[in-house]
């Protein structure tokens, strides 16, 4: 493991926290009944109702530093990071373009037209759309605020996990979900330059295991099609590459788990009726893999990412 390597990336993150700041909020460290030795850091109540804000302020905030103003911005995204970028571009005064998967979350996608995002569904599928985004870009002359593959996304979403270690110093093992691996890149940077003793953990469904193929082969690895889960915000079909490099190439991340679609919707059950925290089933995934007895023990801290769920899917899972 580079030490220079995380203290770079560290210094960067500090950076984000206080590019961002006045912007997210500073999300609380919950205990829960369920074990003392648990920490919750809870995203879902955060600006937007999930972490991925902290990302999009520090990569939109950061185009402004630079002087590199766009004419708009432009981002894919299933229903979370298109909230975010729609409220971090409208807090300069940038347009901001959306194209949302023809079946995501209906309430996401309203929340985002509400934010003032301009948003393409019409014909967008997981399968065409980086394609569809190309041609967007190309005609409109936006630039890219990328869901995970970005480093100032990245460092962003790494003051999440920087918050819950100045709260819970002695935490033992940090678990946060997968999906294309901007969350867990950053917690693994901000876990390591706390203490590089930390156990950094990554959990996504059974059902999109492509994190969890690439941790074993040593490279990214590419699911054929858009895996079908409960859990929507990761249903990415690879982890980007700089996600790679801080994870596995640099092994800041010891493992990735997996979980199933009924351990997903147990700790979905839990969550809402015990822990008192509507989140949505991807929030879920590190209490999911708690639950399931697939966590090593010790002082543990579970980064909770949203709380934007359907409601349609939360009822009957709770019947």
């Amino acid at each position: 493991m580079s030490g220079g390597y995380v203290e770079e990336h560290a210094r960067e993150v500090a950076r984000a926290a206080e590019r961002i700041r006045g912007h997210v909020r500073r999300t609380p460290s919950l205990t829960t009944d369920l074990d003392p030795s648990l920490r919750l850091k809870a995203e879902c109540f955060q600006v937007t109702g999930s972490f991925k804000p902290r990302g999009a302020f520090n990569a939109v905030l950061s185009l402004i530093e630079r002087g590199e103003r766009p004419k708009g911005v432009i981002a894919v995204s299933s229903g979370n990071h298109a909230q975010a970028v729609a409220l971090a571009a409208g807090s300069v005064g940038i347009p901001a373009l959306i194209l949302i998967p023809e079946d995501a979350n209906p309430a996401k996608v309203a929340a985002t037209r509400a934010l003032g995002a301009e948003v393409i569904q019409d014909g967008i599928t997981f399968a065409n759309r980086e394609q569809r985004l190309r041609e967007v870009m190309a005609e409109r002359g936006f630039t890219l605020v990328h869901p995970f593959n970005d480093w100032d996304v990245i460092h962003g979403q790494g003051t999440a996990v920087r918050e819950l270690l100045e709260d819970e110093p002695d935490l033992e093992v940090v678990v946060a979900p997968v999906g294309g691996g901007g969350l867990l890149a950053g917690s693994a940077i901000s876990a390591r330059d706390h203490r590089e003793s930390i156990q950094v953990i990554g959990v996504e469904p059974v059902a999109a295991d492509d994190a969890y193929r690439s941790w074993k082969a040593g490279s990214i690895e590419t699911l054929p099609a858009s895996p079908a889960t409960l859990a929507d915000g990761v249903r990415t079909t690879a982890i980007g590459e700089r996600n790679f490099e801080v994870m596995f190439a640099h092994r800041l991340v010891d493992q990735i788990v997996t979980v199933t679609e009924d351990e997903i919707a147990e700790a979905l059950r839990v969550a809402w009726s015990r822990l008192h925290l509507a989140l949505e089933p991807t929030g879920t995934l590190p209490l999911a893999a708690f639950l399931a007895g697939k966590l090593p023990v010790g002082r543990t801290g579970l980064v909770l990412s949203g709380g934007n769920a359907n409601l349609q899917t939360v009822a009957t899972l709770l019947r």
